[in-house]
C-alpha cells in the first residue's frame, strides 16, 4: 500500500519561508511523477508544483513561480516544496500527490496517491 506523509507546515509571517516534505512508502518512488496541490478555505484544490521522475522537469502554477521550488531525493523517497516570500494568499492545506503518468500534469484525476495534507498559514 502506497502511503504519502507530509510534514513541515505551520504558521509563518508574510515574507517568511517554509519547507514542506513528503515521504513516500510502500511503492516505487522513482517511478512516480510527484506534485504538490493546495486547497484554501472555500476554494477548490489547485495544482501548485510538479516534478518528473528524475527531477529534470518541473512545472509551477503562475502565482508561485519564482517563490516556490519543488525538488526530490529518490534515495530518500521524498519530495520537497521550498516556499519563500510567502503571502497570506498562500494559506491553505497543502497535499502531496503521486502519479504514474510520465509527464508532469496538473489535473488532479491523474494522481493516484495522496497524502493527508499539512496546514500552512501565512499571517499578514
Amino acid at each position: 500500500q502506497v502511503q504519502l506523509v507530509e510534514s513541515g507546515g505551520g504558521l509563518v509571517q508574510a515574507a517568511g519561508s517554509l519547507r514542506l516534505s513528503c515521504k513516500v512508502s510502500g511503492g516505487t518512488f522513482w517511478s512516480y511523477t510527484m506534485a504538490w496541490f493546495r486547497q484554501a478555505p472555500g476554494k477548490e484544490r489547485e495544482f501548485v508544483a510538479g516534478i518528473s521522475r528524475n527531477g529534470d522537469v518541473t512545472k509551477y502554477e503562475d502565482s508561485v513561480k519564482g517563490r516556490f521550488t519543488i525538488s526530490r531525493d529518490n534515495r530518500k523517497n521524498t519530495v520537497y516544496l521550498q516556499m519563500n516570500s510567502l503571502k497570506p494568499e498562500d494559506t491553505a492545506v497543502y497535499y502531496c500527490a503521486a502519479s504514474l503518468m510520465f509527464s508532469v500534469v496538473t489535473a488532479q484525476q491523474t494522481y493516484a496517491y495522496w497524502g493527508q495534507g499539512t496546514q500552512v498559514t501565512v499571517s499578514s
